[in-house]
C-alpha cells in the first residue's frame, strides 16, 4: 500500500482541509487506539482523530461529521453500545471494532446499518479493518455490475455494495448485463441471479466468459431456489462463487471482498511474472507474448512496423569503473526513459537481458520510426546519472530493422541485431535503420 508522509499531509492545509477524509476513531484503549491511528494514516490519506468516551465523541459530533466512525461496543460512559446509536442518529456510516459479538449483539445493532464489523480477537482484525477504511475513505473504488430482474432485490444489493464504497452498476437482464460490461471495461465482479426471462445466470456466465477470463473478471451467481445442484451448473459455466438466498450480508460481502482481494492478487502475479524485477519493463517472455499479436495485427491490415534493439555504450566499462550499483542506475534510467516514451507515444518495450532492449513499433513508417528512436537516443544521452566521484555519460547505440510481414520473428530480431553492430562500428551514441539502405 502507498505511504503517506507526513510533509505530503502539512504541504497544503487549506486544500486537505477541504479533501481530507475524516474518520472518528473511539476506543478507549491508548494503546489499540494510538496503533490504529498510525496504520490507518500510513496507508491512506484519511485523518483520524481518537477520542476514549462517548461524550468526547458526541461534542466531536456536534461539530463536524466525519466520513467514517470506528468504534468498540464498550466504552467507560456508554457500556451497553449507546454509541452506535448516536452514530446512527447523526448518519455516519461506522465499522464496529469489538471484543465480543454475538448473535444477541448482531440483531440488537442490526438497525444501526453498520458498514462492517471486527472482532478484536481475530489473527488479522487490524489488518482487515485497515483494508476496509482505505476502501471506504479513498479514491478508485472497486467496480460492480448487479444483475436481477427483480428491481426490490436488485435495489437492496446495489445499496449494500454502495454502503461499502463499492461502484455499483445494475441491470435488470443478462442483455443489459452484457451491453454494460462492453460500456465500462473498469468492472471487476459481476452479481448475478440464475433465474432471469431472457438470459439465465448459466447462459450469462458462458456468454462473459467468451470475452472475460477469472483474471479479469469475477462472477458470483445468486439463487433463492431450493434446487441444490444450481450452484454445480453456475460453477461449471465459469463462475467464480455461488451464494442461496436469503443470505445473511456478511456473507456476501466477504464473498465479494474475497473474489476481488483474488483478482487483486492474480494481477499482483501477473505483474511478477511479466516484468523484468530491476527496471520494471516488461520481460524477454512476456514481450515476445505481445509482438507475436501486435505482427499478426500488422499482417491482417498490411500496415507498416518496426522493430529495434538498444544497447547501453560501454556498459561493462560503468560496471568495472563504478561499480554494479551504479550500473542498475544506468540501467534503470534507460528503462524510465523508455517507459515514459512508450507511454506517451504508444509502443512496446521490454527489457532483453543484460544492458539490451527492444522496441516494437506499429502503424508507424520508417522515418517516423527513425525520429522516434533518435529522440530516444537523446534522451538517454541527457539523463543525469552520476556515481558518489562524478557524473556518468550514458549513451546508447540503437539498431532499427523495417518489418518484412513475410517475415518471422527472428529473422526481424536478426535484422535489427545487424544493424545495431553497424551503429557500434560507427563510433556509437546513434540510429542506424536498414530503411537507410533501401533508401540509398
Amino acid at each position: 500500500m502507498t505511504r503517506f508522509r507526513k510533509q505530503d499531509r502539512q504541504s497544503n492545509q487549506a486544500d486537505l482541509a477541504e479533501q481530507e477524509p475524516t474518520v472518528f476513531l473511539i476506543e478507549d484503549s491508548i494503546a489499540l487506539g494510538i496503533l490504529l491511528k498510525n496504520r490507518i494514516e500510513e496507508v491512506s490519506p484519511a485523518n483520524v482523530q481518537l477520542y476514549r468516551t462517548l461524550a468526547h465523541a458526541t461534542a466531536a459530533l456536534q461539530e463536524n461529521r466525519p466520513t467514517l466512525a470506528i468504534t468498540g461496543l464498550n466504552l467507560p460512559d456508554a457500556p451497553d453500545g449507546e454509541m452506535l446509536d448516536v452514530l446512527a442518529e447523526y448518519g455516519v456510516p461506522t465499522i464496529l471494532f469489538t471484543a465480543t459479538f454475538d448473535r444477541k449483539v448482531r440483531e440488537r445493532f442490526a438497525s444501526a446499518k453498520l458498514v462492517d464489523y471486527f472482532v478484536k480477537d481475530t489473527v488479522d482484525a487490524v489488518d482487515q479493518l485497515v483494508r476496509t477504511v482505505v476502501r471506504l475513505t479513498g479514491a478508485g473504488s472497486t467496480a460492480i455490475l448487479v444483475v436481477d430482474d427483480t428491481l426490490s432485490v436488485r435495489a437492496a444489493l446495489v445499496d449494500l455494495l454502495q454502503r461499502q464504497k463499492y461502484q455499483v452498476f445494475d441491470a435488470g437482464s443478462g442483455t443489459d448485463a452484457l451491453k454494460i460490461l462492453s460500456a465500462n471495461p473498469q468492472i471487476r465482479l459481476v452479481i448475478t441471479d440464475f433465474h432471469m426471462p431472457d438470459m439465465d445466470g448459466q447462459q450469462l456466465t458462458r456468454e462473459i466468459r467468451q470475452t472475460y477470463s477469472t483474471e479479469d473478471l469475477r462472477v458470483i451467481g445468486v439463487s433463492s431456489s431450493s434446487d441444490p445442484f444450481l450452484s454445480a451448473a453456475l460453477l461449471k459455466a465459469g463462475a467464480s462463487d455461488f451464494v442461496y438466498r436469503p443470505y445473511i450480508a456478511e456473507e456476501v460481502l466477504c464473498r465479494v471482498e474475497n473474489n476481488i482481494d483474488t483478482i487483486k492478487q492474480m494481477k499482483r502475479l501477473r505483474h511478477l511474472a511479466e516484468r523484468d524485477p530491476l527496471t520494471g519493463l516488461y520481460n524477454r517472455r512476456a514481450f515476445f507474448e505481445r509482438a507475436y499479436k501486435i505482427l499478426d495485427g500488422l499482417k491482417a491490415g498490411n500496415a507498416p512496423g518496426s522493430l529495434a534493439i538498444l544497447d547501453i555504450d560501454h556498459f561493462k566499462t560503468v560496471n568495472d569503473t563504478y561499480g554494479h550499483d551504479c550500473g542498475d542506475v544506468a540501467l534503470n534510467a534507460v528503462a524510465n526513459v523508455l517507459l515514459t516514451t512508450a507511454q506517451e507515444r504508444g509502443f512496446l518495450t521490454a527489457r532483453l537481458g543484460g544492458e539490451e532492449f527492444v522496441m516494437m513499433f506499429h502503424h508507424r513508417d520508417s522515418t517516423q520510426v527513425f525520429a522516434l528512436c533518435e529522440d530516444i537516443r537523446q534522451a538517454i544521452e541527457a539523463c543525469d546519472v552520476r556515481s558518489e566521484e562524478a557524473p556518468i555519460a550514458l549513451t546508447a547505440s540503437i539498431g532499427v530493422s523495417v518489418i518484412h510481414l513475410e517475415e518471422g520473428m527472428d529473422n526481424l530480431l536478426n535484422a535489427a541485431d545487424q544493424m545495431l553492430y553497424l551503429a557500434k562500428l560507427q563510433g556509437r551514441n546513434r540510429v542506424i535503420s536498414d530503411a537507410q539502405f533501401c533508401d540509398a
